[in-house]
């Protein structure tokens, strides 16, 4: 998400008038971070978040150029860190992958497409998410309230993926540490997906 820093201005340039503004970037939740009884809910931010779809007949040449640029290729049930431990890459349909990295900038997509050479369509999808990390020991219980997936670690290892929802939102989860979840929603019910796992983690705190 982007917010102007400061006032419109209009000036005049020959017959034309122009803007005087600046985008920077805004957390679509501000930021948010709070404790509850040793467990935290944190706004995961600076992230972005990029789709590549591998287009019909070039699957081969994509796949090879995922492999090549992060060193790694997620599942369907499994996400993947790249070799440099930066970049997240997670499956989320057949011919279709999230690439998830630490940025603030406009260039997110710019950058996967030439990292994959071009072999992907890719689109910038930031701003369609909103993503939260939980993490301590009650944040299982807290998702088990609201989440259809079992998330014992026996059947949800760490950097297991899956679509889910939570109360009636379409969620992401994915397990990134031993009492830890990435979570992702739609940016637009981001408070209601932030309500939803508060109002859980205070009935197991």
């Amino acid at each position: 998400m982007f917010r102007l820093s400061r006032p419109i201005l209009l000036t005049q340039k020959g017959n034309v008038c122009v803007t005087d503004l600046t985008l920077t970037a805004a957390a679509t939740l501000g930021g948010y971070a709070r404790d509850f009884d040793g467990t935290s809910l944190t706004e995961v931010t600076p992230l972005a978040i990029v789709a590549a779809a591998l287009p019909l007949g070039g699957e081969n040449a994509a796949n090879a150029a995922i492999k090549a640029a992060y060193g790694t290729r997620p599942t369907a049930t499994k996400s993947s860190l790249s070799k440099n431990g930066k970049t997240r890459l997670i499956q989320v349909a057949a011919d279709q992958v999230f690439v998830v990295f630490a940025s603030d900038t406009n260039q997110a997509e710019p950058m996967v497409n030439q990292a994959l050479n071009g072999t992907c369509y890719t689109t910038d999808q930031t701003d369609v998410w909103v993503a939260l990390e939980i993490s301590g020991g009650h944040a299982r219980a807290a998702l088990a309230r609201i989440c259809q997936i079992d998330l014992h670690p026996d059947t949800f290892p760490l950097h297991a993926a899956a679509r889910s929802t939570m109360e009636h939102m379409g969620a992401m989860v994915i397990r990134t540490g031993k009492d830890q979840f990435l979570l992702m929603s739609a940016s637009s019910s981001a408070k209601t997906f932030l309500h939803a796992l508060e109002t859980s983690l205070k009935n197991v705190t």
